[in-house]
């Protein structure tokens, strides 16, 4: 059987092609550059294509391929909904790629899904049947496994975490994304940042934090992590939010669902991964007490690749059912 993942991100799509033990054998990589609608499903068949070839197979070749998409896999339709993709609001994804590869068992699942599928393959939580992947980039999600089954919901929504209600009471700056999310993702502390500069400068204040010689909404979430770095107090206030809120939802999750483990991923945990130890100090206030003194917290150990192996692994899984 020949298995092959993809994993659609931001600006582009990776795919590999992976023997049954889930190492990677070769992989190829191509642009969005701004695409949308079938123009992306059009270039996840191409890069599914270019595997195929570099690996000396054909399109027509028996093969399950396992993909990963920004946002929710409708299992029943096999449409998916990424709202940083132009036209995909209910896109027929899993039509499309079968109309391109007909001799082929495809199964899509979200990003968050795949991220724990991965992990639980080659990265942290291998050997885990219960361990939790919270993904901080732009938005926050997590996937989250249990008893050795990765949970979907009625409608494939498990684990939208940004929603997450953490700070009362409810306001309606939260509508777009959530409680959570709004204070916690990368953009969100930017945005966090962002207010509190606004309101500095509102004050007639013009002195006292670093992130004042920049535009307040053009500040970024690598310019806040280089602000706490030289110390400054307003950048450490907004960080430090952010980890009681990261503290906070692990808590919930580990009183919850009574993880081995919980892992944090996701473009933020490059420059956050050192907030591991005081996001699991927070956890401990909040969380049932036996849980949390039995689960560990961890950084992602496929920074990178965590989605792409979980595709990959997705194809595996998928090609052990067919037989």
């Amino acid at each position: 059987m020949i298995y092959i993942g993809i994993d659609l991100g931001g600006t582009k799509v990776s795919g590999a092609l992976f023997n049954k033990n889930n190492s990677i054998l070769l992989r190829e990589t191509m642009l969005l550059e701004g695409r949308g609608g079938d123009d992306v499903g059009e270039l996840i068949c191409k890069v599914c294509d270019e595997v195929l070839k570099k690996g000396g197979f054909s399109a027509d070749d028996e093969k399950c391929i396992g993909v990963c998409v920004p946002g929710i896999s409708y299992s029943k339709t096999g449409a998916v909904w990424c709202p940083n993709i132009p036209g995909w609001e209910n896109y027929p994804l899993k039509r499309v790629v079968q109309n391109y590869f007909p001799n082929s068992s495809i199964t899509i699942e979200s990003d968050r899904t795949a991220y724990i599928l991965g992990e639980v393959s080659l990265g942290a939580a291998k050997g885990c049947d219960n361990a939790i992947f919270i993904a901080v980039g732009t938005g926050i999600g997590a996937g989250i496994l249990i008893d050795g089954r990765v949970l979907h919901g009625a409608s494939d929504i498990v684990g939208a975490t940004g929603w997450m209600a953490l700070k009362p009471p409810y306001r309606s700056e939260w509508d777009a994304c959530g409680c959570f999310e709004s204070h916690a993702s990368g953009t969100g502390i930017a945005l966090q940042a962002s207010g509190r500069v606004k309101s500095l400068i509102f004050s007639g204040c013009r002195e006292g934090s670093s992130l004042l010689a920049i535009e307040p909404d053009k500040i970024t979430s690598k310019e806040l992590f280089e602000a706490y770095e030289k110390g400054d107090e307003l950048a450490k206030s907004v960080i430090g939010e952010a980890i009681e809120m990261w503290g906070m939802a692990a808590a919930n999750f580990v009183s919850l669902f009574n993880p081995e483990m919980v892992i944090f991923g996701g473009g933020l945990f490059g420059p956050a991964a050192r907030f591991i130890d005081n996001i699991y100090e927070e956890a401990q206030k909040w969380a049932q007490p036996i849980a949390i003194k039995q689960c560990k917290f961890m950084a992602t150990q496929l920074p990178n690749d965590a989605g792409l192996y979980g595709a990959g692994a997705i194809a595996i899984k998928n090609g052990k059912e067919q037989i």
